[in-house]
């Protein structure tokens, strides 16, 4: 193809949805009924403590709600959002993670009016909500909690105290501490950590396959030393000091990861801390919650915290949520009030306590929420795990140095982690690099 593919091309193209087949969806009803298609969280409590919001919501006004939890595997959110949009009938409200509120800009309404409110009570969202929630300078689906999860680091206290001479809870502490406090956790700092708790037979489990996590925790890596392969415009900048200095770092860090590195899903690393094999992994507090339940041994020696801080700072990488407003929706009035009711500090501080603290608001100001400072055990342990102020830190979008349309294909492709598996196979840096600027020049042309 001669001529640069459109961004709402590539949008639809890079989510894959659209070569899937169309499901049955009921049109909404008239004035006074509502349906929401939200994603059916992973911790059951959560579900329900969003159905006894909605509820309480739709008793004071009035409002019939169909609410509908559509569950991840099979990727069945991803296929009834392509299939309402193709055939523009079904929910008022869905919730868009990633690229597709991106994908699904031209069909949803502008929620600017929403959104002033918010920054003006809660304050500023950083880049990374922008980055995905704003398209064609209009803010098209509102960031929310429910599902949002950074990967950080959750390290093993007494391996990384013996192995790495690092007492992590000095460095981040479960109460308000200072920069200075954390500024030894670095990315040097990692590779050492990483060393010796390799050679003691406990590696670091991070994975290098085309896979969420491995986007995500090379990603961020790449964005710590401002390493991007694409600039805003859309120009090819991956042969660079940057993206050079980061695969040298990633050169000396391979070595020391499990053996299968390549070959990981997204369960290999949950699987390795749980099973006691791992000092540290990069992943929300699910496989901590389920060695709490599975291996409490484990789950007692276990600290989240922010991940290290490189060049260009301390990126955390994040996978937030939104929930928009179908274009063709048939109840806009009563949805945008169910999305200024659900998108406040009261409602997702609710949501987050009954998800014992998996979900992080978008907001800095939101990081005070005190179920954070109460889940255990450890006491603590997740005390960490949302950006506090001290942390020095910023929620980070793979890809999110160029526009949406290349970031997506990029992500689908995993150009980042794969460049980072050529170093396992034992390529050079350069041929990492000719690799992944041929592959760019295909998203571009």
């Amino acid at each position: 193809m001669k001529s640069r593919m459109t961004r709402r091309k590539a949008m639809r193209l890079g989510a894959a949805a659209g070569t899937l087949p169309l499901v049955h969806i009921r049109t909404a009803g008239a004035a006074g009924r509502l349906k929401v298609a939200l994603w059916d969280h992973w911790v059951p409590a959560g579900n329900d403590a969003m159905r006894k919001l909605v509820a309480a919501w739709a008793d004071k006004n009035k409002v019939e709600v169909e609410l509908d939890f559509l569950t991840a595997i099979g990727y069945k959110i991803n296929i009834t959002m392509a299939a309402e949009a193709e055939a523009k009938t079904g929910h008022d409200i869905y919730a868009f993670d990633m690229w597709t509120v991106h994908q699904f800009a031209d069909q949803l309404d502008p929620v600017d009016d929403i959104m002033k409110g918010f920054i003006e009570k809660y304050g500023k969202l950083g880049r990374a909500y922008e980055y995905l929630g704003v398209s064609d300078g209009a803010w098209k689906a509102v960031p929310v909690a429910w599902g949002s999860a950074p990967l950080t680091p959750c390290g093993r206290i007494s391996m990384l105290q013996k192995y790495a001479g690092i007492d992590i809870q000095k460095w981040f502490p479960a109460h308000e501490a200072t920069p200075e406090t954390s500024a030894d956790w670095t990315y040097e700092t990692q590779l050492k950590a990483a060393e010796a708790c390799h050679k003691a037979g406990f590696p670091f489990a991070f994975g290098c396959g085309q896979t969420t996590d491995s986007n995500q925790t090379w990603g961020a890596t790449f964005g710590a030393f401002g390493a991007d392969l694409v600039n805003a415009k859309g120009d090819i900048t991956v042969d660079s000091d940057n993206v050079r200095a980061v695969l040298e770092y990633a050169k000396r860090m391979v070595p020391f990861l499990p053996t299968d590195t390549v070959s990981y899903d997204d369960a290999s690393n949950n699987r390795a801390l749980i099973s006691g094999k791992s000092a540290l992994i990069w992943n929300p507090p699910s496989a901590w919650a389920v060695a709490k339940r599975d291996a409490p041994q484990v789950a007692e020696d276990c600290w989240t915290f922010p991940n290290p801080r490189g060049p260009k700072g301390r990126m955390v990488p994040m996978r937030p949520y939104f929930f928009g407003l179908w274009s063709f929706a048939q109840n806009k009035p009563a949805a945008r009030d169910l999305l200024t009711y659900l998108g406040s500090r009261e409602q997702m501080e609710t949501l987050t306590t009954a998800v014992s603290g998996y979900d992080i608001p978008p907001y800095l100001s939101m990081s005070d929420f005190k179920i954070w400072g109460e889940v255990e055990p450890p006491k603590g342990t997740v005390y960490n795990y949302p950006i506090r102020p001290w942390h020095n830190a910023e929620y980070y979008i793979t890809g999110s140095s160029g526009p949406p349309d290349i970031g997506v294909q990029a992500w689908n492709r995993g150009v980042i982690p794969t460049m980072v598996s050529k170093l396992v196979a034992g390529q050079t840096i350069q041929q990492a690099i000719d690799w992944a600027k041929d592959e760019l020049e295909g998203y571009t042309r």
